[in-house]
């Protein structure tokens, strides 16, 4: 385990070594927090999430049927598979010339399912 650097509390803060060792072993590293403030950058785009959404509800679309849902031209929504597939966050497949766009996995479907929860929920405090 990590040695823990002493800090010199601010007025009136106390410093719980216990509770920063707990929270810093909950944290995620440099590395990983840039990874996840990308998605969540990615998912920071109205357009962007209105087409994981859209492929939420339909399953499989095309860029002209994704265009069409979240009201947009072919060319934003592309250019918006184009990040979200880079990012791993939708999959592709070819059927001759047509690209169908779908969400990669479930963890995405359950980001989105929890994120849409979230901001429809009261708080109650």
């Amino acid at each position: 385990m990590a040695q823990l650097l002493p800090v010199e509390p601010d007025e009136g803060a106390v410093v719980d070594p216990e509770s920063v060792a707990a929270a810093r072993a909950g944290t995620p590293d440099p590395g990983e927090a840039s990874t996840l403030a990308q998605l969540f950058k990615l998912l920071g785009d109205p357009t962007r999430t209105r087409i994981l959404y859209a492929l939420l509800g339909a399953g499989e679309l095309c860029v002209g049927d994704l265009a069409a849902v979240v009201e947009v031209p072919e060319s934003t929504a592309s250019q918006a598979l184009r990040l979200l597939r880079a990012a791993d966050v939708v999959a592709n497949r070819r059927a001759g010339r047509m690209v169908f766009y779908r969400l990669a996995d479930a963890h995405v479907q359950l980001l989105l399912d929890l994120s849409r929860q979230h901001a429809r929920h009261e708080a109650t405090f």
